[in-house]
């Protein structure tokens, strides 16, 4: 693949717009070149060493109106979303559900934050948009900790491969949900505790395959049908909400 190794960006014309993305090399086990939108609308054709650039501008280019669809897509969520101010009213979520945030001063209070009553509230001796956040970031974290770690020992059941528990660490990012390590080690990005736990599962056994299979083969795509056969009604759901969850705070 010499000369794709020098051509690793290419755009293709679907109508009026121009469609541009970039090529990845992946390893062998991948069978056919994958496309993926992400939600700040980058797109990747992620490519088998031997693929020709032919072939990856005609899979491209088979996929276009698809891909067309979901920049828009994720277009659209940007212009509805609405830059954070940290104050009361906002809407942040959580486990799938959004909350009105409720930004409280007290000079005696131990900073903090609860879910009470449907609101997610913030309490702090001093009141500003950064502390808040900051407030609101530590809380997601210690929950991302505590709820993945219970929905691993939840679905873990499900992959009859996986000998031992593996260990989990977060690790914030902006274009993956997880990932798996050669030696089974999970990370796991703290945004993903913002989603349904159908969505949490998903990601959880996504990675658990990838310590059977550490690719995206054909092999794995049939664990995760075992492990969960509706996965990719799942993951369009997660995707369809990525740029909100990523961009909650």
């Amino acid at each position: 693949m010499s000369n794709l190794a020098r051509q690793r960006k290419a755009s293709i014309q679907y109508g009026d717009c121009l469609i541009d993305f970039a090529i990845e090399a992946r390893s062998n086990d991948i069978p056919k070149v994958l496309i993926k939108v992400h939600p700040d609308c980058r797109v990747v054709a992620h490519v088998p060493p031997e693929a020709s650039f032919n072939e990856i501008m005609q899979a491209v280019k088979r996929r276009a109106r698809w891909i067309y669809r979901q920049i828009d897509y994720f277009k659209t969520q940007q212009v509805n979303i609405l830059p954070r101010n940290y104050v009361s009213g906002e809407g942040h979520f959580y486990l799938g559900r959004r909350y009105l945030l409720k930004v409280r001063e007290d000079s005696k209070c131990t900073p903090a934050v609860k879910l009470l009553r449907g609101f997610l509230e913030v309490n702090s001796r001093i009141i500003s948009p950064d502390k808040t956040k900051s407030l609101l970031l530590d809380w997601y974290k210690v929950r991302a900790k505590e709820i993945f770690d219970r929905r691993l020992d939840e679905v873990i059941s499900q992959t009859l491969w996986v000998k031992e528990k593996p260990p989990i660490r977060l690790l914030s990012m902006q274009t993956q949900w997880g990932s798996c390590s050669p030696k089974g080690q999970l990370t796991l990005n703290p945004h993903l505790v913002k989603a349904p736990r159908e969505c949490i599962d998903y990601v959880l056994l996504h990675e658990l395959c990838h310590i059977a299979e550490h690719n995206h083969s054909e092999n794995f795509y049939r664990l995760m049908k075992q492990v969960m056969p509706h996965w990719e009604k799942v993951k369009e759901r997660l995707d369809g909400m990525a740029y909100f969850y990523l961009n909650d705070v």
